[in-house]
């Protein structure tokens, strides 16, 4: 059995982790075995809907080293995810980060590079990349799209580290509409900020891409449009168990035992330096 501990559990997404893990196993041996954070209502509750499983509640993160084969990362807050991260990359745990993978591209660099010294494997990413909406949007094209829009809901001044929380859908799934190109390099960044929100106008690959980012509650919505063709629109709504295909990524990578390539690497990256040199431009 692959032994997967939590850190942060406040988050939605330990209720789907546990539910796929340990009530559901839909992923082969990999169960959640531990959580860190004490013997709290919360951890109680998680721990209570797994009724088959044997799932310990430790006192803090440091007490997973030596209970468990792999770690979630999955505090909201990406600012702390570097310190949280390194001391499991450190002892050679394979290691998840719940987005966003860090609170600025600096942090995200240093996690990865950490991956890459101490021959670890790491993921890290949004959901929102292979709901079934994304997959309409990109069957049966080779060339990536003459314009993309992207909107849904995030805050800047939102209390989990601001845009990046919520805005990491937005931009990954903006990347993923583009054909993923390498790096954002020194692509300029137009940044317009209104009461109830901030829009963004970049380009990826070639792409224009305007990407909106509302301060109240609002759906994902993307739109492309290609040369020759009319505007191809899509709510980009999330099933049931839309953390699943996260989990095979990351389950993924600890079969295969590797660090992150180089590509891999740049493609964790990219999505905090655009969200970087937007938030660069925000009062």
């Amino acid at each position: 059995m692959t032994r997967i501990g939590v850190v942060g559990t406040d988050s939605s997404h330990v209720d789907q982790f546990v539910r796929l893990l340990d009530a559901e196993q839909r992923h082969g041996d990999a169960r959640i075995v531990a959580l860190a954070g004490g013997d709290t209502e919360r951890n109680r509750e998680l721990a209570a809907a797994a009724p088959g499983s044997a799932i310990d509640l430790v006192d803090d993160a440091a007490a997973l080293l030596g209970r468990v084969d792999a770690v979630l990362v999955c505090t909201r807050d990406g600012r702390g995810h570097l310190a949280e991260a390194t001391p499991f990359i450190e002892a050679g745990l394979p290691v998840f980060v719940d987005k966003p993978l860090a609170g600025s591209a600096a942090d995200a660099t240093a996690i990865v590079a950490a991956a890459q010294q101490h021959g670890v494997p790491l993921y890290s990413g949004s959901a929102l990349r292979f709901v079934p909406a994304m997959d309409e949007l990109t069957a049966g094209h080779r060339q990536p799209p003459r314009l993309i829009t992207v909107t849904g809901p995030a805050n800047a001044r939102g209390q989990h580290g601001g845009l990046y929380f919520y805005g990491v859908h937005i931009v990954e799934a903006a990347r993923r509409l583009a054909g993923d190109p390498v790096g954002h390099g020194e692509v300029a960044v137009s940044v317009t900020e209104r009461p109830n929100g901030v829009t963004a106008r970049t380009t990826l690959g070639g792409t224009e891409v305007i990407l909106g980012f509302v301060a109240d509650a609002y759906p994902f919505h993307a739109a492309v449009v290609r040369d020759g063709g009319p505007a191809e629109q899509r709510e980009l709504e999330l099933p049931p168990g839309y953390t699943a295909p996260v989990l095979e990524r990351f389950l993924a990578a600890v079969a295969a035992g590797a660090p992150p390539t180089e590509a891999e690497a740049a493609a964790l990256v990219a999505p905090i330096e655009l969200l970087d040199a937007i938030a660069a431009q925000l009062p």
